[in-house]
């Protein structure tokens, strides 16, 4: 529906590299290059300064940018709704969702959606990510949302939103008033943990060989089975935790948790939407298409 020349803008204009929107788009770099002099020449305002192999947006772009966001917008909009007009929008949708997501992401999106659609009932259980993927094996739910990095050939894994794991210590910790520590400070500093079964232990495992390490290197003095019970270990402890940042949201504005940045080290994942392969309903595809709506995703 949208001008392709606008979509291609956009990804730019996100990425700030013609070379990612290229291979983003599934087009060629003088395609993209191309896309954006027509632009240019129709606005007779040049959208991107150039410094050696460096963009940014001008002003012109910027309002550009402002703008395509917002007809996106709108266009997501038409979409999920013209869409759901195709799925049942009535019954009962079980679904599960990982500790972090369940406590800290999902609240929101869930009384959106129950708004918009009353005639939609949710069940929602919550667990670790190894309960839930299991539960879904166990078609006790039709989806889920989960934290970590596993890959079962039985589930379908989707992308959903973003997260970062950060470290994070109480606010007497000796470390509370540094902003970066060496990775090998780690090795000598007592953890607490959570338990096995965790997405995010299995996330910072992975993450924790971008410094040479492995949790096994780290001193875990207790692995507890919540990120709530973690953050209130912290506060009376000298230990330091590994926590998703949607998660330190209060303790972060009344100061009584502090992030410590680790050289080296970044612990990005996704959250995912899982279903059983080949398994989607009318229901799953409209709550899917509701969050990615809600969270302002394409």
């Amino acid at each position: 529906m949208s001008d392709f020349r606008l979509e291609v803008f956009y990804t730019v204009a996100r990425r700030l590299s013609f070379t990612k929107a290229a291979a983003s788009l599934f087009i060629t770099q003088p395609a993209v290059t191309k896309h954006i002099y027509e632009l240019e020449q129709q606005y007779d305002n040049k959208l991107f300064e150039r410094n050696g192999n460096k963009i940014k947006l001008t002003i012109a772009g910027e309002i550009l940018f402002s703008h395509t966001e917002s007809l996106f917008d709108i266009y997501r909009k038409i979409d999920f709704d013209m869409n759901a007009l195709v799925h049942k929008k009535e019954g009962i949708l079980h679904m599960g969702a990982s500790t972090t997501v369940s406590h800290y992401v999902i609240a929101p999106l869930l009384a959106g959606f129950r708004k918009k659609f009353e005639a939609i009932q949710i069940n929602l259980i919550n667990g670790n990510t190894e309960q839930i993927e299991k539960s879904l094996l166990d078609k006790e739910i039709e989806m889920g949302i989960i934290e970590g990095r596993s890959r079962n050939p039985e589930i379908s894994y989707t992308e959903f939103i973003k997260d970062e794991i950060v470290l994070v210590c109480g606010k007497n910790h000796p470390l509370a008033g540094r902003a970066e520590v060496g990775a090998e400070l780690l090795k000598s500093s007592s953890f607490v943990m959570r338990e096995q079964g965790s997405g995010t232990l299995e996330v910072i495992d992975y993450s924790l060989k971008e410094v040479n390490m492995s949790i096994a290197d780290l001193k875990v003095e207790i692995q507890l089975g919540s990120t709530e019970s973690i953050k209130s270990y912290l506060q009376y402890s000298d230990c330091l935790a590994f926590i998703s940042i949607h998660a330190l949201t209060n303790e972060l504005q009344s100061g009584t948790l502090r992030v410590i940045d680790v050289e080296g080290l970044t612990i990005a994942r996704n959250f995912y939407f899982i279903h059983l392969q080949g398994k989607t309903d009318g229901l799953t595809e409209v709550f899917q298409r509701y969050a990615r709506l809600f969270y302002n995703l394409k």
